[in-house]
């Protein structure tokens, strides 16, 4: 027989309404009154009803993921870090996907959200003013991942220094012909472009800072798949003068970008290197070097902000700075080794 809440109440000598304040965490409650009844109710194994404590305090107890693409690794591993966060604090999660214009627009002109989350977290998507004000109308805490606006927490990567450090390694190792492959938004795709476009930033100031001029015959941007890394990767080596490196936007365009240089019969790193972008979980399998911008550190800081923001505290801003993973992808250029 499950336990009563009014034997947590004989157990730790107070009220049965005491009991139920206590475990819903309203004010009014010393400490050591809510440290004895949640001490009663664990030795007897009571759990106060979820329907019971949302209807007492209007709170859902569930938060909203909006992402653009649940298909992903990146938006998953967003969503497992952030879940495991908000599931030991007794939360449950809401998940949206905006896989195109239309969904996206549905979404903000409607109240979808309200009295069904107490937050929300939007994941790669650029809000405009419109759009946020949308989400804070229907009495949603608001938290930010790979964005940032006035009155909501968020969390994001250096991906300039993260461009940056990707190019200079190569630069390092005497790589001068280095090119850059970085991620299309479709038409009609709802991600918002602003982290890859900070990585081909990163990019460009390295090669200035090395002395090296733009050559627009060395950037491509190509939709964000393996396919179309290997289909870059490809024009890339018809050009006049082919690069001896490459620097992926992501982990899935070098996987690409490594097929077709070992199609062609090149070896890497001997004969072409190649850094990637996410540390993607298959990263380490292949030897991929990569820079890696703690994309499950992302999701739980953003899950701790909202939490946060929910028990009263201030919007806070998070920012991750990205690190260099060296495997076995890179090496000085074959010109170098033979001198």
């Amino acid at each position: 027989m499950s336990p009563t809440v009014e034997q947590v109440a004989a157990r730790a000598e107070v009220s049965v309404s005491t009991v139920s304040r206590a475990l819903r965490d309203v004010p009014g409650i010393s400490a050591a009154t809510r440290k004895r009844v949640r001490e009663a109710a664990e030795d007897l194994g009571y759990v106060i009803s979820p329907s019971a404590s949302r209807l007492a305090t209007g709170r859902t107890r569930t938060v909203a993921v909006v992402v653009p693409l649940l298909s992903k690794w990146f938006f998953a591993e967003v969503i497992a870090a952030a879940g495991r966060v908000l599931s030991r604090e007794g939360y449950d999660v809401l998940l949206v996907e905006l896989s195109s214009a239309g969904l996206r627009e549905d979404f903000f002109a409607s109240p979808r959200l309200q009295g069904r989350s107490d937050g929300v977290l939007v994941v790669a998507l650029q809000l405009t003013p419109g759009e946020l004000a949308a989400l804070q109308g229907q009495g949603q805490a608001v938290a930010l991942v790979g964005s940032e606006r006035a009155g909501s927490s968020s969390v994001r990567v250096e991906d300039r220094a993260g461009g940056r450090a990707a190019t200079r390694h190569l630069l390092n190792l005497g790589h001068e012909r280095i090119a850059f492959l970085g991620i299309r938004q479709a038409e009609g795709s709802p991600l918002g472009g602003v982290p890859p476009a900070e990585r081909l930033l990163g990019y460009r100031e390295a090669l200035a800072e090395a002395g090296l001029p733009e050559e627009p015959d060395l950037e491509a941007a190509v939709d964000n798949t393996v396919d179309a890394g290997a289909a870059a990767m490809a024009a890339l080596l018809t050009t006049a003068e082919p690069p001896t490196a490459l620097v992926a936007a992501s982990d899935e365009l070098a996987f690409g970008a490594m097929s077709t240089l070992r199609g062609a019969g090149m070896s890497v790193p001997a004969d072409f290197s190649v850094v990637g972008y996410d540390n993607h979980e298959l990263a380490g399998a292949i030897g991929l070097t990569t820079m890696d911008h703690g994309v499950s550190e992302q999701g739980r800081l953003a899950a701790e902000a909202i939490l946060a923001t929910l028990s009263g505290a201030p919007a806070s801003a998070g920012l991750i700075t990205p690190r260099l993973v060296v495997r076995g992808t890179t090496a000085p250029p074959r010109r170098l080794r033979r001198s």
